[in-house]
């Protein structure tokens, strides 16, 4: 893979927020010539397959403002510095749905966008849930509502784009194919 790297040149540093930071790297193509890269970095992210007793998939509806629309989604969120992944998938479990579990597996995990960006997610699978005593406030900025639904269902919400990110969409084949 060597053969494909771009050696980084400078780096300029455009903008420093909460949950991301752009820069544009200078590189020295493989050929020799030079290019711009616009680059997001993000400190990564889990996504979090929840079923229910009954079998439902849990789901949160939350608005997008980068879409101008609500989707439905599985439960996510975003790593804190220096917290582990299964910490964060908890939490956000917790936050985002009302449920605990102490059983969480690793699926897999991605990045979602490669050409400009680093952000890798984490999904983790559980059957476990416990509902909680009583709620955990989530981010002050974050408002969800909370569905359980089975995969018909959601198969037939992702044809209407009311389902319409890729780590959903890729929870909803990972059940299929596992036969859920």
């Amino acid at each position: 893979m060597k053969k494909f790297e771009e050696k980084t040149i400078d780096t300029e540093k455009i903008f420093d927020g909460k949950v991301i930071k752009l820069q544009v790297d200078s590189v020295t193509l493989p050929d020799g010539n030079t290019s711009k890269r616009e680059l997001i970095k993000h400190p990564g992210a889990v996504a979090i397959i929840a079923l229910t007793e009954e079998n439902n998939i849990v789901f949160v509806e939350q608005y997008r403002k980068a879409l101008e629309k609500s989707i439905l989604e599985i439960p996510a969120g975003k790593l804190e510095d220096g917290e582990a992944p299964e910490v964060t998938a908890k939490r956000e479990l917790e936050e985002e749905t009302g449920y605990t579990t102490d059983h969480l597996e690793l699926v897999t995990s991605f990045y979602t966008s490669p050409g400009f960006a680093d952000e890798l997610v984490y999904v983790y699978f559980t059957n476990q849930l416990k509902r909680l005593q009583e709620d955990i406030a989530g981010d002050e900025d974050e408002f969800v509502e909370k569905y359980e639904l089975p995969l018909g269902e959601a198969e037939r919400l992702m044809e209407e784009k009311r389902i319409h990110d890729a780590k959903t969409a890729y929870a909803l084949l990972y059940l299929k194919t596992r036969g859920e």
